[in-house]
């Protein structure tokens, strides 16, 4: 087995990468934001739910398939580069790291906007720098160090979750709903203009918000090159975190449309408008939107840490093809890519400015790029796979330990199903900015590569 890790070391145990993509996964769209997903399709959101997993399920296991037969620094992108050529590496390497360069952005400045709730007068960019040089310097101790504080920011996230279900099960059980003036049950489900009163229009349109929801699942490939026998804890950590993620997401939000009715969910504004405060309000927690609050930070304290991880193995992944500067190939003692962290960082403050500048429109700003972005990423693993499958022998074939189920029509489906999404996205006010800046972000990115490609042989 060819490492070509670079010096990168294998210090990350199987909880560590499950962890990392289960928090990679869950972030604060479930604690905040299920409210627009559950008013756009009503109680239909657990299918959406069901469907997205199961594409999500396919791009893991066709990313895990190349993982386990070459787990290597740089993930898809050095898989892109080994089967469709070093243009392919660069797009898809530098349009993964910019898509979480985005992320890290839009979760520092979530990040300040949400530790107002305590402190209304601590200025938002102040708040998003203390958390950047915090994580920053995780990171760079240790892939070790990283890993157990990614393991403890998720055991928040999933602590918070099954707690939330618990509660919301003793309250439909033992009728202490009824007791409060609530019309609590299963019934809740259909009686309130049907299992999906918007139709198959809102379904269309819940179907985008849900699919992002599972975005940082992929994490799971960017640990390949530093994991602990990859070829038996990739494929534990894909099966094992697609199943918790919908069991999570999908017990809590049957607990939220069985207590309240879906047209009732998040019915206020701002953290009292969340499901999990609604619900801890119900059963007399008090400050429930402070709880929510604090799991919010952490969540969102995780995307960042895992955003960092995953673009610092991505640009040292580059180097290594030869699709990055040299010096993002070098390590610290500790085996971490520090070049490659602290540019990484160092990018992210940029929303450090603009949270000043314009404090009330960064997120909106960042994740127009990163919807878009993360679809690019998605079509590059499946079309790498489909060419990592025809470049191998029958022998090759019949020895991956790791396969890919239903290839090649598994791979076709989720192309097809992404192309909707993309087509939903377009014709969806909200998201059609995401779609136009497609074209010119991939332009720019060959233009790099352009320039990149003349320097070098001019070398």
């Amino acid at each position: 087995m060819n490492d070509n890790n670079g010096n990168l070391k294998r210090n990350l145990k199987n909880r560590h990468i499950q962890m990392i993509a289960l928090g990679g996964a869950i972030g604060t769209g479930l604690f905040y934001g299920s409210k627009e997903t559950i008013s756009s399709a009503g109680p239909s959101v657990v299918l959406v739910y069901l469907l997205c997993g199961f594409v999500i399920y396919l791009i893991l296991r066709a990313m895990g398939e190349m993982a386990v037969d070459r787990p290597v620094s740089g993930s898809f992108s050095q898989y892109a580069y080994d089967n469709l050529g070093e243009y392919a590496g660069f797009l898809s390497g530098w349009s993964y790291w910019s898509t979480y360069i985005f992320v890290s952005m839009a979760e520092l400045s979530a990040i300040g906007s949400y530790m107002k709730f305590w402190f209304p007068t601590f200025p938002a960019w102040a708040t998003a720098l203390v958390f950047m040089l915090l994580i920053t310097s995780i990171n760079l101790v240790n892939v070790k160090l990283y890993g157990e504080f990614e393991f403890w920011f998720a055991i928040i996230k999933v602590v918070t979750i099954i707690l939330f279900i618990v509660m919301g099960v003793v309250f439909i059980v033992f009728g202490l709903g009824a007791k409060q003036g609530l019309d609590v049950g299963v019934h809740n489900l259909w009686s309130h203009g049907g299992f999906a009163p918007n139709g198959i229009q809102g379904i269309m349109l819940c179907i985008v918000g849900v699919l992002f929801s599972f975005g940082g699942s992929e994490l799971i490939g960017i640990t390949a090159g530093e994991a602990e026998e990859p070829e038996k804890s990739i494929p534990k950590a894909i099966s094992k975190v697609v199943y918790r993620i919908l069991t999570y997401y999908i017990l809590a939000i049957l607990v939220i449309l069985m207590i309240f009715p879906w047209d009732q969910v998040g019915a206020k504004s701002g953290f009292d408008g969340s499901p999990f405060v609604q619900i801890f309000r119900y059963v007399h927690i008090s400050y429930a939107a402070g709880i929510i609050n604090f799991v919010v930070i952490a969540a969102a304290a995780s995307v960042y840490n895992s955003s960092l991880f995953s673009n610092s193995r991505m640009l040292h992944g580059l180097a290594v093809q030869g699709n990055a500067p040299k010096i993002f190939l070098s390590t610290g003692k500790s085996g971490t890519p520090v070049a490659s962290i602290l540019l990484s960082s160092g990018v992210t403050l940029v929303v450090v400015i603009i949270s000043y500048l314009s404090p009330e429109k960064v997120f909106g700003y960042m994740m127009n790029i990163t919807t878009i972005s993360i679809v690019i990423n998605w079509f590059m693993i499946l079309i790498t796979q489909i060419a990592f499958r025809k470049k191998r022998t029958h022998e090759q074939l019949k020895n991956l330990k790791y396969k890919m189920p239903f290839y090649p029509l598994s791979n076709y489906f989720v192309l097809a199903f992404l192309t909707v999404c993309i087509v939903i996205m377009f014709t969806s006010k909200g998201y059609r900015l995401a779609v136009l800046v497609a074209p010119a972000w991939l332009l720019a990115l060959s233009i790099f590569y352009g320039i990149k490609y003349k320097l070098k042989k001019k070398v």
